[in-house]
């Protein structure tokens, strides 16, 4: 199949800077408490002074009830609701006046895809979830430290952001998409999906599926599966969803959410004179580019999708789009798969960037480290870095969900 492949950001094992956001003294053993999660009290600025973005001391999740989350990953079930879920999904697509969810209405028109969020209400969580690749078993442990905050809700319930990539890789494509689809039916006000490259690179010409990136084992999962008809419905829901989803979120806050990047900086002249976010190859950045950990500045390669950027390119991105009226101070995204899961690289320690995904196994194109991962998710802070959340799921459930593959010949597991 062609199509390009993923690129790393570095070799899987060379060394990366340490990130800057610091870890928790202690694990939180209660996850309803507030005591580890509140922002800092910011000092007042000189009035020259530009707004330094707080890094807050990540969370060690380690005492949520693993026996529930474990009993909540059950494909089967899933799967035994999927035509009702593509039933009810197609309908609320279909919605005359769209479908309603998180930060819909401040599109400013119904193909807008890179949305400037007008009001943020602080006292209302929100998540932001990386990749997933089919990793139903952290998408539930997600689910399940948001919803174990009952001292949050008096203000309203939880809202979610993914930041794409829900497939591919193996794992569980079509649950997870299924489960995604399921809790926006649930409450779309609190669901927003920013699409990913492999959401985006995922199409349909009326006979078979494709994907213009590799892996792309969900687009083959499909094909194989033409005669059931509600996965290859799913699968066409999936593209159609996607094609009408957001590329990035500009928040109030000046956090810039996309599953990627931004655009680069061979496309400033063009979007200083136009503001049109929107344009193609914008819309692409936002899906596909890559933080490189060190540079200054990265030339943008026109023939591939995974183009990287530096922290001046991100510097001079912020004062662009801080001129066409949307301030950038700091910015949250996935795309990147480093090995603890989330990173903040030193380079960027001005106007930070942080990659957060959710993925609790070694994924099959990553040749080295530990198979057992902890995933992670990050809470938005007003004025802050997102603060990070390690999900310490035991390793005992991710191999029960995710078996680790055994090297074919050898007798030994791969990574040991």
């Amino acid at each position: 199949m062609t199509g390009e492949p993923e690129q790393a950001v570095a070799a899987p094992d060379a060394a990366v800077p340490d990130p800057i956001t610091p870890r928790a003294p202690t694990s939180e053993t209660q996850p309803g408490s507030e005591a580890s999660t509140a922002a800092p009290e910011p000092s007042e600025p000189a009035n020259d002074t530009p707004r330094t973005i707080p890094m807050l001391p990540v969370v060690e999740v380690e005492n949520l009830d693993w026996r529930a989350v474990r009993r909540s990953v059950d494909p089967r079930a899933i799967r035994s609701r999927m035509r009702d879920t593509v039933e009810a999904f197609e309908a609320l697509l279909d919605r005359a006046d769209g479908p309603g969810l998180l930060f819909d209405s401040d599109r400013a028109n119904a193909a807008d895809r890179a949305i400037q969020v007008c009001d943020l209400s602080p006292e209302v969580p929100v998540w932001i979830i990386g990749d997933l690749h089919g990793d139903l078993l952290a998408l539930e442990a997600a689910l399940a430290l948001i919803d174990a905050r009952p001292a949050e809700l008096e203000h309203g319930p939880s809202r979610i952001i993914f930041l794409g990539d829900l497939f591919d890789d193996e794992g569980m494509g079509l649950e997870v998409l299924l489960r995604v689809f399921e809790l926006i039916l649930a409450a779309p006000e609190r669901v927003c999906v920013v699409v990913g490259n492999h959401d985006e690179a995922l199409s349909y010409d009326g006979n078979r599926f494709s994907s213009s990136v590799s892996p792309s084992d969900f687009a083959d999962f499909l094909n194989a599966n033409l005669a059931h008809e509600w996965i290859e419905r799913a699968g066409k829901l999936a593209v159609r969803f996607f094609a009408q989803a957001p590329r990035a979120l500009f928040l109030p806050d000046g956090l810039l959410v996309a599953h990627a990047g931004f655009p680069l900086s061979d496309l400033h002249a063009r979007l200083a004179e136009t503001s049109d976010w929107n344009d193609p190859a914008c819309l692409s950045d936002f899906a596909w580019t890559r933080a490189h950990p060190t540079a200054r500045r990265k030339m943008p390669n026109r023939f591939t999708r995974g183009s990287q950027f530096g922290h001046e390119d991100f510097a001079a991105f912020r004062e662009l789009s801080t001129r066409l009226g949307r301030p950038v101070t700091h910015m949250v995204r996935g795309h990147d798969h480093v090995e603890e899961r989330y990173i903040a690289y030193p380079a960027y320690r001005e106007h930070p960037v942080l990659t957060t995904v959710a993925l609790s196994r070694r994924l099959p194109r990553e040749s080295f480290g530990p198979y057992v991962r902890v995933p992670t998710l990050a809470r938005h802070v007003e004025g802050a870095l997102p603060q990070v959340h390690r999900l310490h799921i035991p390793a005992e459930i991710v191999t029960a969900v995710f078996p680790e593959p055994v090297a074919r010949g050898c007798g030994e597991d791969i990574g040991s």
